[in-house]
């Protein structure tokens, strides 16, 4: 029995194109412009012109690390909705293998996932002794548009005092050393498509928190290598940018509350910290980075703060007790 043009519009929708409204907000926009009508919807549903801006990143290529949850969960996921091809490494091979498989069968794009610890520069190059992380992906998809350094982790509150220098080395290794290295073995692929490299930073790297500090090192020293590289590569037509998330929820946040003495007052202050009384979420960190990767072709060396506005304005910052002004 031949399809109906409302069960036809369906099939475009949900198969060939695979439209969601987190992805695409125009699904509404067909209900209301054709009023309900079959023969309407599927005339607009089969434009071409809604095809190409429904996907923003069509066939480019991009590998993420650390991407199977948190923000780089949330880049995997907004690329491939996109339309792009990406590679995604993490430690943690059965929830990338579950996100490689659900995100293939909803979305236009494909990705595929790599098990890799950064922090070790041999994993880096050998996947499992066999897969190459940068060099599997050229195989597989001929070349890299962007690569997005993710990566990372956030230690317990700390004071220096009791702080190693071992744990500052590791933390280094994980936070820095892996943006380098990845950076350094995908430039060459980045360099021939004129392609761009996303930095994973965070706002404390320019302002600041208290008992983190090799974790703030670590973002600073992140901010100011995108701003060297970006010089380097310029000459090359590569782009490298940052971005500075403030509050983004995402399971690394959850864990940091839920270490708190008190995880509700942690959760509620968190939300509190941004302007617009909320916390980020993973599709807005993957909509800002494919913004960067896709559109800002103007734009190098910047940090974009993702940050809900908790940079700005005063707030009560003293760490000691406040004194009264001497009297002029």
């Amino acid at each position: 029995m031949p399809l109906s043009r409302q069960q036809k519009a369906s099939e475009i929708l949900h198969k060939n194109i695979r439209c969601h409204k987190s992805v695409f907000p125009l699904c509404d926009v067909f209900l209301i412009n054709s009023h309900g009508n079959p023969n309407e919807m599927l005339d607009l549903i089969c434009s071409v012109q809604f095809i190409e801006m429904a996907q923003r990143y069509q066939d480019k290529v991009a590998l993420v690390t650390g991407g199977s949850k948190g923000i780089g969960k949330g880049i995997v996921t907004v690329f491939v909705q996109h339309g792009a091809k990406v590679c995604f490494c993490a430690r943690d091979e059965d929830v990338g293998k579950k996100l490689e498989k659900e995100l293939n069968e909803k979305y236009p794009g494909s990705s595929f996932f790599v098990k890799c610890d950064v922090a070790k520069e041999e994993d880096i190059i050998f996947i499992l002794g066999i897969q190459k992380v940068v060099n599997s992906t050229v195989a597989k998809f001929g070349e890299i548009d962007c690569l997005v350094n993710n990566a990372g982790r956030h230690p317990p509150d700390q004071k220096i005092d009791d702080i190693s220098a071992a744990e500052l080395r590791s933390l280094y290794d994980t936070n820095v050393v892996s943006y380098f290295l990845f950076a350094k073995y995908a430039l060459p692929s980045l360099r021939k498509t004129k392609g761009n490299i996303i930095n994973l930073s965070s706002l404390v790297g320019s302002m600041g928190q208290p008992n983190a500090v090799p974790y703030v090192s670590t973002k600073g020293a992140i901010i100011a290598m995108t701003k060297a590289m970006a010089i380097d590569e310029a000459v090359n037509g590569v782009r490298v940018n940052c971005i500075s998330p403030g509050n983004v929820w995402t399971p690394m946040w959850s864990k940091l509350a839920n270490e708190a003495i008190d995880t509700n007052k942690a959760t509620i202050d968190g939300a509190e910290a941004q302007l617009m009384g909320r916390y980020g979420s993973m599709e807005e960190s993957g909509n800002l980075a494919l913004y960067i990767a896709a559109e800002a072709t103007f734009t190098t060396g910047v940090d974009f703060l993702l940050t809900g506005g908790a940079e700005l304005s005063y707030g009560r910052k003293t760490r000691v007790q406040a004194q009264m002004p001497s009297t002029l």
